[in-house]
């Protein structure tokens, strides 16, 4: 009797079922937000490791933040004119002027609250969160009084009415409630997307977020 059947595919020869090819899927991508936020944190680590006498993250403080916050001064593209200057006060000057380049307050303020939130994310205690501190916040405050007054930006609450939605006795004045609202975010200078300017000297890298 013929026993020469068909038999088993060759391309089966272990007897195990063939998987078909399926290509890997591609890493998502990040947002602008998280790439902007991974490239800040990735400078103050590096700033840290050129400080000198270098520093550990874990011995990072609110002083030091600060610190780092004046060394991205000299990669700044906002004029903060001098209180000597003619144009101080100015928010927009007729010519130039000698006064020097500075971070604008709200690129700061942005920066700070991604670095606020990559120490989270990198393990760090909210408690011990060094760009939390309450200097730093009071430097930010100061920084954008200081921008305010030389560059005649004001810094004022904006004031609404608000419609009362009963009606309001005959005794009272009839006058709509007025509240105050803080508008927007108080940016002096939009920040804008990050590109690294090398650091005269250190070897470190720094975002021009002004």
């Amino acid at each position: 009797m013929d026993s020469s059947g068909p038999g088993p595919s060759s391309a089966g020869g272990s007897g195990g079922a063939s998987v078909p090819d399926v290509a890997p899927k591609p890493p998502a991508q990040l947002s602008r937000y998280e790439s902007q936020k991974r490239r800040d944190w990735n400078t103050f680590l590096q700033y840290l490791r050129n400080h000198r006498p270098p520093l550990t993250l874990a011995r990072c403080s609110g002083a030091h933040v600060i610190e780092f916050l004046r060394y991205l001064d000299q990669f700044g593209k906002t004029k903060v004119h001098a209180a000597g200057c003619a144009y101080y006060g100015q928010p927009s000057p007729p010519g130039p002027c000698p006064c020097p380049l500075r971070q604008a307050w709200g690129s700061l303020d942005a920066l700070i609250g991604r670095l606020r939130a990559a120490y989270e994310e990198s393990g760090g205690a909210p408690e011990s969160n060094p760009f939390a501190a309450r200097a730093v916040r009071i430097y930010l405050r100061e920084v954008r009084d200081s921008h305010a007054k030389a560059r005649g930006i004001p810094y004022e609450k904006k004031k609404r009415k608000r419609v009362q939605a009963t009606e309001a006795p005959s005794s009272s004045s009839g006058a709509a409630a007025v509240g105050s609202d803080v508008g927007g975010s108080g940016d002096v200078g939009a920040a804008a997307p990050a590109s690294t300017a090398q650091a005269g000297g250190s070897g470190s890298t720094a975002p021009s977020i002004s």
